[in-house]
């Protein structure tokens, strides 16, 4: 039996998702859980939902629901954060004060004002997370989906003192896309894609051995749905010969050449849905998410309707990674991890996306080497912003917040030195709350060191390789557990 701990468990859809997920490997099937929220409506109806799913299915996952966030991750396995810090309330704040300036952010979670602000509230909270797996989980493994990945996972790298990995699914989205507008099943479409969370490129697509990459931007501007929905992508695809990851609304917000001028804007986005690109799309679609999930309850509680059926599992790599670990069946996915010389013209020490395998040794990163030089000249930017903003949040430095805003790619493209300053101003005072670290009081956080070593399977926990690596072993790479290797193999 393995434990794992889900923070932020009141996000009932994908909690629901990830324990699915996990309770469709066989060998996991008397995983306990440990659910934890702030928000007591939430947790109680989350865990009866996959209280009832175990039943119903004949599982004997065991579920416990706390507010206590330490006694969850006591004696962990596995860490799963989900939590959006401020709630609702606060990305409000995120999307409406920067767009009184004229900063137009459809999703604003990564960069951006709303991005750098809610990596400023989010750090902290990660860090207690942090503290805890330190002191009563220590060899646990935190897998990470909450956003700003990227500068979530940097600050958790510098000052958390514990085995991180950040996790998303838009590689998996971009692919699935690929194979669409090529008109081939997506098992027969090799990727590698490399970059940074968000802005990840897909720099090799092959089928069957041909490189397809000279054939995307046809495929997808004669495809009927797509060359609709991807405006943003497709042009992107067409000046930079490389597919991106995100949607078209996130990327369309991380470029400072499509949303600056409004009466622009609309050629640049797709209204058929939120995800198109519309102004505070994401915000509105979670408020309308959060009235729909307490309709459904009662629904999902008496059969009525259900979604989530046993075996059906999704991409999501947070199960395939903890079946990969704990039974030894290889998995291959793209991680978000430190650069140590993986992405060679991206800055070490940032957080990169790049593909990894992950086995009952542990996990691996794989080498990439140069992105091509539009691709890492956009990444680059953007890993400015994003040090900058690790670096405030661990000191409490405004001005370095008001610094990284100024170099955020879109709001550079509209707003004055001037008016940042006053745009952030405002949104210190309207977070104020969630912002502990900006209180007068200096430096909150201080460096806890990365542990030492890397990491391996033993004895069915996650423990540090022993200290006298001998003969043609040797030790690569940095990223806490995930790099030890092996000369003759």
């Amino acid at each position: 039996m393995i434990r794992v701990a889900m923070i932020g468990a009141g996000s009932i859809g994908f909690t629901r998702r990830l324990f699915m997920d996990i309770l469709s490997v066989e060998e996991l099937r008397d995983t306990e859980f440990r659910f934890m929220d702030i928000h007591q409506d939430n947790l109680d109806m989350v865990a009866q939902l996959c209280t009832k799913m175990a039943e119903d299915n004949g599982l004997k996952a065991n579920i416990v629901a706390t507010t206590n966030q330490r006694e969850a991750i006591r004696d962990a396995d596995y860490v799963i954060c989900t939590a959006r810090v401020g709630g609702l309330e606060a990305f409000k704040h995120d999307i409406e004060i920067p767009l009184k300036y004229g900063v137009d952010q459809c999703v604003g979670d990564t960069l951006g004002p709303g991005g750098v602000f809610f990596a400023l509230r989010t750090i902290p909270v990660l860090l207690d997370i942090a503290k805890d797996m330190r002191e009563v989980a220590p060899n646990a493994l935190l897998l990470n989906y909450s956003n700003p990945m990227a500068m979530n996972t940097w600050a958790l790298r510098r000052a958390g003192g514990i085995h991180v990995v950040g996790l998303c699914h838009g590689v998996q989205g971009g692919h699935s896309q690929i194979a669409r507008a090529l008109g081939l099943d997506k098992s027969e479409v090799d990727i590698v894609c490399a970059g940074i969370n968000h802005q990840t490129w897909y720099v090799e697509v092959n089928h069957k051995g041909q490189d397809m990459r000279p054939y995307l931007l046809e495929a997808f501007e004669k495809h009927p749905d797509l060359s609709e929905r991807e405006p943003t992508r497709i042009d992107v695809l067409k000046r930079f010969g490389y597919y991106s990851t995100e949607s078209n609304g996130h990327l369309s917000e991380y470029l400072p050449w499509y949303r600056k001028r409004p009466e622009e804007i609309d050629r640049w986005i797709y209204n058929g849905d939120w995800i198109g690109g519309r102004t505070g799309g994401y915000l509105y679609h979670c408020m309308e998410k959060t009235d729909e999930y307490r309709e459904m309850f009662p629904k999902w509680m008496k059969g009525e309707e259900e979604y989530i059926k046993l075996g059906q599992r999704s991409e999501e790599h947070g199960s395939y990674i903890i079946e990969a670990l704990e039974t030894g069946r290889v998995y291959r996915g793209h991680f978000n991890v430190e650069n140590r010389g993986l992405i060679t013209n991206l800055p070490d020490g940032c957080t990169v996306e790049l593909p990894g395998y992950v086995d009952g040794a542990g996990m691996q990163p794989t080498f990439v080497g140069d992105l091509p030089l539009q691709c890492a000249a956009t990444c680059n930017v953007s890993v400015s912003v994003q040090e900058m903003a690790v670096e405030a949040a661990l000191t409490g430095n405004r001005e370095l917040v008001k610094l990284a805003i100024l170099h955020d790619p879109l709001t550079a493209a509209v707003c004055s030195p001037e008016e940042v300053w006053a745009m952030c101003d405002e949104m210190f005072d309207a977070l104020a709350q969630w912002l502990p670290q900006f209180n007068g009081e200096g430096r909150t956080w201080e460096d806890i060191p990365a542990p030492k070593g890397y990491y391996t399977k033993s004895a069915g926990r996650v423990g540090p390789v022993p200290s006298t690596l001998t003969g043609e072993q040797s030790v690569t790479g940095s990223d806490e557990r995930w790099s030890v290797g092996y000369k003759d193999s």
